[in-house]
């Protein structure tokens, strides 16, 4: 017996197989790509991502809050540090004699004061100060006449 000799049944069953793979040729089965893992794993990262967006937010908010505190904290030790060197000064009463002379033209006694009116201070003051060269008083009645012609 040859070794290649078959069956007519098997022979015929064989090439109705080939016969029929090539007539109704079937597509490979597509698999969708979206499995139901992956749609879960997705809602769940989807989840989260909502999850955690209000309190990072609130985090972040948060640490701007502090560095603004933080930052306002050191202005005002700065300026506690300067009020009390002022109030260092202010016990000095050459400082308080050095301010009165100064700022409100107190003279000693037996000292003549002087006041320059017009004349030299006004051309050697630049023109963008105002009245940081005049009294008080000269500043206050321009200040009521200014007030009265917006009126």
């Amino acid at each position: 017996m040859p070794a290649d000799r078959f069956s007519t049944a098997t022979r015929l069953k064989a090439l109705g197989e080939q016969a029929a793979a090539r007539v109704y040729r079937t597509r490979p089965v597509r698999r969708n790509r979206l499995t139901g893992r992956a749609a879960l794993l997705a809602l769940v990262v989807c989840s989260l991502v909502v999850a955690l967006a209000y309190p990072m937010r609130q985090f972040i908010t948060q640490r701007s809050d502090i560095g603004d505190q933080q930052r306002q904290s050191r202005e005002a030790r700065e300026e506690v540090k300067r009020l009390r060197e002022e109030k260092a000064r202010l016990k000095d009463p050459a400082y308080i004699e050095q301010q009165a002379r100064e700022h409100l033209h107190y003279v000693r006694p037996g000292e003549t004061g002087y006041s320059v009116v017009g004349g030299g201070l006004d051309a050697e003051r630049p023109k963008d100060q105002g009245g940081a060269g005049r009294s008080w008083s000269t500043n206050l009645w321009d200040g009521v006449d200014k007030a009265d012609d917006r009126h």
